[in-house]
């Protein structure tokens, strides 16, 4: 069964662009793994790829492919995924309309679900910046 997902704009504008850069053409799709963890209820890592893997299924929104594993299918049935960015951190956002926000004092309702963006999940399509020095 495929979830219910819902991507909001910024999320929809930032899985373009990481499958834009990853340089695996048309018809790639990202490569979702949600599972349960953080204050927020839910992590994950993520992946430009060519195809599915065997155990996983696709789910089309709006045009862009994700590949999900079972796990991943359950957790996100119902959710909305956003993409937020500030001054310290950026990653998708986790937004279940079903439950209450986290409660405790280390929480920070404004960037809860947050995941961490590595680098090499965006790929190679960037020249290098050279480095000036004084």
């Amino acid at each position: 069964m495929l979830p219910q997902l819902t991507l909001t704009a910024a999320a929809e504008k930032f899985i373009r662009r990481v499958l834009r850069f990853s340089g695996l053409g048309a018809g790639c799709g990202l490569r979702l793994a949600v599972s349960p963890g953080g204050c927020s209820g839910l992590s994950s890592e993520f992946s430009a790829q060519t195809a599915p893997g065997s155990d996983e299924q696709t789910l089309e929104v709006n045009g862009l492919r994700l590949f999900l594993g079972a796990q991943s299918r359950l957790l996100l049935n119902g959710i909305t995924m956003d993409f937020s960015e500030t001054a310290t951190q950026s990653g998708f956002v986790f937004i279940d309309p079903h439950k209450e926000a986290c409660a405790c004092s280390t929480a920070d309702a404004g960037n809860s679900g947050v995941t961490r963006i590595e680098i090499s999940a965006i790929g190679r399509g960037r020249p290098a910046v050279p480095v000036v020095s004084p």
